[in-house]
């Protein structure tokens, strides 16, 4: 009887929290949908500079850019910036050198390109500059649309053009040719009534920043099953922040942002946690964040903190090491049923525990083959996770926040304590591998 009301109040409960779950979802598909998508984060390129001489472009070249604007012009976009090639926009927006003993390198920092009218034909025309250049035969290793902010010295912020950003490989293009096919770039922009946007080449490698996409799920018999779960589409994965790697927490659910007040419709997906995980929460400081503007900076989600993913690392030796117990025990098992006498007694008998053993030392070896299995796949997995970069807490990235209120306690007429944030996956990682929630309820 006590099983049954005990079941009884656990399902009530649960449907009070699907009730409370579709209410949550309602409430915030309410909310108004965040500006458009950049064209690109950026997520998968290399900003890797490389000496001046690298350049294939000839001396003399009336395209090429000067040795300083070519080292400097993006300098602050990150750390190890690149090298401008070529640009074509360099009579409207001159690079001025700084002149004197305190003379002052500006920066600038990256945007993506959200609400232009490039934004609604670039699923055409992005295709269509890929052919121009592939036409010339470039070696070129990534093609995206940005925005540079460029940072003045008196502290002002001057956003730049909308610019065709062009990655070639090292030495591989002059900046003659990259003349040549930006003006064919910006006649092609012209030709779907594009204006003011200019087209800038630099010298980088091409690498996935994202990191691998999260693993599939798998049968309970699969050999990684009890390690791979932290590396997993699913339900609880442990995450951390950017700006807390070290506060960690775990995803609750995901739902889907489907369609606001407006009609607007969202092919987001989105997973919930709590604020106090992406948030720092004193009793001084506990305030709502909402991702807004088209050139607010992201705050990035990811799986494992630091600590956490080593622990994840030594899980997986350690399962590795209790596999190799058992095949030594198993080894042992079998070198002593291959050498026990067989037992005195009737003809019989002993023709019954002939096969007992033969049988026993088949299940023994079969054993000792899945243990032998075991060790191999944990440590090709091992080698995976390594080799994949895992161990890159940025290449970890899976979503960036997109709104948290403030914790609350007593609210509604239930009181409850009101302590979440949702974020937004990347694509990327997820829709392949993403089933879905799931509750597991067990053995009732």
């Amino acid at each position: 009887m006590r099983v049954y009301t005990t079941l009884t109040i656990f399902c009530l409960e649960l449907s009070a929290f699907v009730l409370w779950c579709v209410e949550f979802a309602h409430e915030y598909q309410g909310r108004a949908l965040p500006t458009s998508p950049a064209l690109s984060d950026f997520s998968q390129l290399s900003l890797l500079s490389h000496d001046i001489s690298s350049s294939a472009t000839p001396v003399g070249s009336a395209h090429a850019v000067s040795d300083f604007e070519a080292s400097s012009y993006y300098l602050g976009i990150s750390n190890d910036h690149p090298l401008l090639l070529y640009r074509t926009g360099s009579k409207e927006y001159p690079f001025v050198k700084p002149k004197g003993s305190q003379a002052y390198r500006t920066s600038k920092s990256v945007r993506g390109v959200y609400g232009t009218p490039l934004n609604a034909v670039w699923s055409t025309v992005g295709p269509l500059v890929r052919d121009l250049i592939k036409t010339q035969k470039i070696r070129y290793t990534s093609i995206d649309v940005a925005r540079f902010i460029t940072h003045e010295t008196d502290k002002t912020d001057v956003p730049g053009p909308i610019v065709i950003w062009i990655g070639v490989h090292p030495g591989s293009t002059t900046a003659d040719t990259a003349h040549d096919v930006s003006e064919n770039i910006l006649g092609l922009l012209q030709s779907y009534g594009i204006e003011g946007v200019e087209v800038e080449w630099r010298e980088s490698v091409f690498w996935r920043a994202v990191g691998p996409p999260l693993l599939r799920t798998v049968g309970n018999n699969h050999t990684t099953v009890d390690v791979r779960g932290a590396l997993t589409a699913t339900l609880g994965v442990p995450i951390a922040t950017a700006e807390r790697p070290d506060a960690q927490g775990s995803v609750g659910f995901f739902f889907h942002e489907g369609r606001d007040k407006q009609g607007n419709v969202s092919d987001r997906v989105l997973a919930v946690t709590c604020h106090h995980v992406i948030f720092e929460t004193t009793k001084t400081h506990n305030v709502k964040y909402e991702l807004k503007g088209a050139g607010a900076p992201r705050k990035y989600v990811r799986l494992h903190s630091f600590h956490r993913f080593q622990r994840f690392l030594d899980d997986i030796k350690l399962r590795i090491g209790c596999h190799g117990i058992m095949a030594d025990i198993h080894e042992r098992e079998i070198r002593q049923l291959e050498v026990k006498e067989k037992s005195e007694g009737p003809e019989v008998a002993e023709e019954e525990e002939e096969e007992e053993e033969e049988e026993e030392l088949a299940k023994t070896r079969q054993k000792l083959a899945d243990e032998n299995k075991a060790i191999v796949d944990l440590e090709k997995f091992y080698t995976d996770v390594l080799n994949d970069d895992w161990i890159d807490s940025e290449r970890r990235n899976i979503g960036t926040i997109d709104y948290s209120p403030p914790i609350s306690f007593g609210v509604g007429d239930e009181k409850f304590t009101e302590d979440w944030g949702a974020f937004a996956l990347h694509e990327y990682k997820w829709k392949a591998v993403f089933k879905g929630n799931v509750l597991d309820l067990g053995a009732l």
